[in-house]
C-alpha cells in the first residue's frame, strides 16, 4: 500500500472478472488474461469468490501471487463444502481439502479466510463450536486467520460471540440490510462486506457516505488496539465496486500502483 494510507486498512472488490467491469473499470480492449494485474495495482485487496464453489490448484494460487504486487492480499472464501452442511462438526475433511489445496502459494499475500454460512443456518453453540474446533491455525509455516460469514439472527448473541473470541475468529460486518450484523466488528481485525451500492451513484454509495466510512475504518485500524482492516464492496450495484473502492482508497491517502 501507499506510504501516505493506513497501512493496515486495505480495500477491495469481489473477484476480478465481471463482465460490466469491461464497460468502465478496465481498459477498452485489456486481454482477460490482464485483469488482475490490473485490478490489483488500482486497490489493496480482492476476495475470491471462486474458491467457494471449486478446489484450486497450487499453481493457480501461486500464478495469482505472481501476477499481484508485493504489498497486495487475497481473502478467500473457504469451500460451501465445509459450511453449507446439517452438521458442521462433520466437517473436518472439507475443511483440510480446502486449507490443503495451495493456499499457502500465496505466501505473505494470503489475507484471512472466509467461511460463508446459508442464511438459513442457525446458530448451534455445541456444533458451531465443534466447527470452530476443526480450523487450523496455520498452514505449514503459514498463519491462518478466519473469519465467520454468519447471517441468520440467532448468532447476533453474547453465545456466539464469547465462541468467537475464544478461537480467536473474526466475524463478518455488513451494511446490507439482507442479513443482520453486529454494530461492530469484533476480533484480531475487522472485516466489512458492503453490499448497498447504488446504481444511480457515480462511486456506488454518497460521498458523504464514502467519508464515513472511511473514518468508520480508521476507527476500527486504532481501535480498542491497531488491527488490520479489510473492507470489500461485493455486491448490490456491482458494476460500481470498483469506483466506490478506489474512492474510498483515495480517502485513505491510498494511491495506485504503477504497471499494467
Amino acid at each position: 500500500m501507499s506510504k501516505a494510507a493506513a497501512s493496515n486498512v486495505r480495500v477491495g472488490i469481489g473477484g476480478w472478472t465481471f463482465e460490466p467491469w469491461r464497460d468502465n473499470f478496465y481498459p477498452k480492449g485489456l486481454s482477460h488474461a490482464k485483469e488482475l494485474g490490473y485490478a490489483s495495482r488500482r486497490m489493496s485487496a480482492i476476495e475470491v469468490n471462486g474458491t467457494y464453489y471449486s478446489t484450486m490448484k497450487p499453481e493457480s494460487f501461486r500464478k495469482w501471487h505472481d501476477e499481484t504486487p508485493d504489498d497486495f492480499v487475497f481473502s478467500l472464501k473457504a469451500s460451501r463444502f465445509a459450511t453449507n452442511r446439517r452438521v458442521l462438526a462433520d466437517a473436518g475433511d472439507s475443511i483440510q481439502r480446502f486449507v490443503g489445496s495451495g493456499l499457502a502459494e500465496l505466501g505473505d499475500k494470503l489475507g484471512p479466510i472466509v467461511w460463508q454460512f446459508m442464511p438459513t443456518k442457525q446458530f448451534d453453540a455445541v456444533d458451531f463450536e465443534a466447527f470452530l474446533a476443526l480450523l487450523p491455525k496455520k498452514e505449514g509455516s503459514r498463519s491462518l486467520r478466519h473469519v465467520m460469514d454468519v447471517r441468520h439472527e440467532s448468532f447476533i448473541t453474547p453465545a456466539y460471540q464469547k465462541l468467537a473470541k475464544k478461537y480467536q475468529v473474526a466475524t463478518v460486518f455488513t451494511d446490507s440490510d439482507k442479513f443482520p450484523s453486529f454494530e461492530e466488528p469484533e476480533g484480531e481485525f475487522a472485516y466489512a462486506r458492503l453490499m448497498m451500492a447504488d446504481a444511480g451513484l457515480k462511486s456506488g454509495y454518497a460521498p458523504k457516505a464514502l467519508d464515513a466510512w472511511a473514518e468508520r475504518a480508521q476507527g476500527w485500524a486504532k481501535a480498542p488496539k491497531k488491527r488490520d482492516v479489510f473492507v470489500f464492496f461485493i455486491n448490490g450495484a456491482k458494476e460500481k465496486a470498483p469506483a466506490a473502492a478506489g474512492a474510498l482508497l483515495e480517502r485513505l491517502g491510498w494511491k495506485p500502483a504503477e504497471g499494467p
